[in-house]
């Protein structure tokens, strides 16, 4: 019995814990302590309570449930670090990947292990009965009271995914709304088209009131004018475009693809 001791004296001496535990006793209760030592017929702690060292007789001790909670705390303080650890890697991860996004705005895919490919913004036309006019990026052109519509020639989006939850990174060149729709195909058969928004436009005051098949994303902004943008659920075949403008302005930018069809 007394080599035992000896043993588990060898075996605890100078043990310092990274957080308090609970010495157990053999009557079932316990002390909070910071650390405990076996020294041969007893054992010393220090009392988390009373601030000072302690000492019971070592018969007094349920040392087998004393280290069963140890190394429970073991394990727990090891599982934070490395989740700790993990969170901090994956966390330089993204910054160098934020990086990584071109300083010109507009909207670029994101895919694992590559660079940043970069969506080519759409031509945009108004057309409504009377005629047709191209729409460039934030200019204004002049409306005719009435509807019509946004378009996009071609009948499919020249970049098409296979994903069907892609990510992407969107710089803003303003501060603008922005988000991602699903493009109506456009009624004229004989010129293939895409519209990214019905538009009624008020007389009088040229006011545009946009009309556009918005799809639900998530959005993180991780810089200035920068998002990090994904669609929150699984996105069907069909074409797709990325959009950034003001309510009632007309002034539209996009930058459209396609979802393909599973094979």
């Amino acid at each position: 019995m007394r080599d035992m001791r000896w043993m588990l004296a060898a075996l605890f001496v100078g043990s310092v814990w990274a957080a308090n535990v609970k010495l157990f006793l053999t009557d079932g209760t316990w002390h909070w302590v910071r650390e405990y030592q076996v020294l041969a017929d007893r054992v010393r702690y220090y009392s988390v309570e009373r601030s000072d060292w302690e000492e019971i007789p070592l018969s007094l001790a349920d040392l087998a449930r004393t280290q069963a909670a140890v190394a429970s705390v073991r394990q727990a303080d090891a599982a934070e670090k490395k989740a700790e650890a993990e969170e901090a890697q994956a966390e330089r991860e993204m910054r160098r990947e934020f990086r990584s996004v071109p300083a010109a705005p507009g909207v670029y895919l994101r895919q694992e292990g590559a660079a940043m490919q970069a969506l080519e913004q759409a031509e945009l036309k108004v057309v409504n009965d009377k005629r047709r006019s191209v729409l460039k990026a934030i200019t204004q052109v002049p409306f005719l009271a009435g509807k019509s519509t946004l378009e996009i020639d071609g009948g499919t989006g020249r970049r098409t995914l296979a994903e069907e939850r892609p990510e992407f990174y969107i710089r803003l060149s303003n501060v603008e709304r922005f988000g991602l729709v699903r493009l109506w195909p456009g009624t004229n058969k004989k010129m293939p088209s895409r519209i990214v928004e019905k538009w009624d436009i008020m007389p009088v005051v040229k006011e545009v009131v946009a009309e556009r098949q918005e799809v639900e994303i998530f959005r993180k902004q991780v810089g200035e004018d920068l998002y990090k943008v994904w669609p929150m659920e699984a996105l069907p075949p069909g074409e797709y475009a990325w959009v950034q403008y003001s309510e009632g302005k007309g002034n539209t930018q996009a930058w459209d693809f396609a979802i393909a069809r599973p094979r």
